[in-house]
């Protein structure tokens, strides 16, 4: 790593969910770094727009922009032939070459003697690399150029002379483009799977939007009967208070006029009142007999009417 990026660890430049140095960085409101893509495909799939760190919830999809500053650390940091030179001091030129021997990294300067002088001429350059002592076989000093499948791990030409004796034992290119293989088959099945899920969530979300059309259209054809069936009670309601009316007017009306009858009625049976009463006080013997005999059902008459009037509060 460039002296540059000394201060940050390795970590730093990982992305949370691809575990790859970033690409597009940004940052999430609550400090987070992401690959733009990995969190823009992460909320693609999550229906709650989370950060996958911290759990932090967001009302609202956001709309991040690229953290520069991370953005040219990881260019830093991501650049293989920026090796620094283990010889230069201040300011460290990129290294030229790495010693398996000297277990450093040299500028083209500091290469000079390696290229020179007749006692380093032996010693086996590559290109530059961190970490030397990793890439060294511990018991023999020479670059660890084979992997033993046998035993799963790396080793050098002169392992397989002694520990790995008639192991299983391939150069670490060929491990290397195998194992490459396998993370892209592992990559396919991975972003089939996303695929897989990515179209279940659209059917997911069809499904709901035709269930919300399913009931808002249940809803309406629902108002409508009952709306049909609430104008209909009203319209029976308001008949049915209209033919009572009409009855009421009706009765009231019959009753005024048996009301005008039996008030003439109570007039004339006072006049004849008054005449019988007149009547009766006649000395008059044969005037009296005369008058009676001339109208002897006067005073009956007036009360045949009777029966129907008794009738009026029985009708419907």
């Amino acid at each position: 790593m460039s002296a540059a990026s000394c201060l940050l660890t390795e970590d730093q430049f990982l992305c949370s969910i691809c575990l790859d140095v970033f690409t597009d960085p940004v940052t999430t409101p609550c400090g987070h770094n992401f690959c733009n893509k990995c969190i823009t495909e992460h909320w693609d799939v999550n229906v709650q727009c989370q950060c996958p760190t911290c759990k932090r919830l967001y009302n609202t999809r956001l709309e991040l922009d690229v953290n520069t500053f991370i953005s040219e650390m990881t260019q830093q940091a991501a650049k293989p032939e920026e090796v620094p030179c283990d010889v230069c001091t201040g300011t460290k030129l990129n290294a030229l070459k790495s010693c398996l021997v000297c277990r450093a990294s040299f500028c083209e300067t500091h290469l000079e003697p390696h290229l020179t002088m007749s006692g380093l001429k032996r010693h086996e350059l590559i290109d530059p690399v961190e970490n030397l002592e990793d890439r060294v076989c511990m018991n023999h000093d020479k670059l660890l150029e084979l992997f033993c499948k046998t035993d799963q791990m790396c080793v050098c030409m002169l392992c397989t002379y002694s520990d790995h004796k008639s192991h299983d034992v391939v150069p670490l290119k060929e491990e290397y483009e195998g194992k490459k293989a396998e993370l892209k088959e592992t990559e396919a099945e991975i972003q089939q799977m996303i695929q897989k899920r990515r179209l279940k969530l659209q059917e997911i979300k069809r499904s709901v939007e035709l269930s919300k059309e399913r009931a808002d259209r249940e809803t309406a054809e629902g108002v409508q009967v009952f709306t049909a069936l609430k104008e209909s009670v009203e319209r029976g309601q308001a008949e049915f208070i209209r033919t009572i009316k009409e009855k009421q007017r009706t009765r009231e009306k019959q009753a005024e006029d048996f009301i005008k009858e039996l008030e003439q009625e109570i007039s004339e049976l006072k006049k004849r009142s008054s005449e019988v009463e007149q009547l009766s006080l006649s000395e008059d013997h044969l005037h009296l007999i005369q008058i009676w005999r001339s109208e002897p059902t006067g005073v009956r008459q007036t009360s045949e009417p009777k029966e129907q009037r008794d009738g009026l509060g029985d009708r419907r």
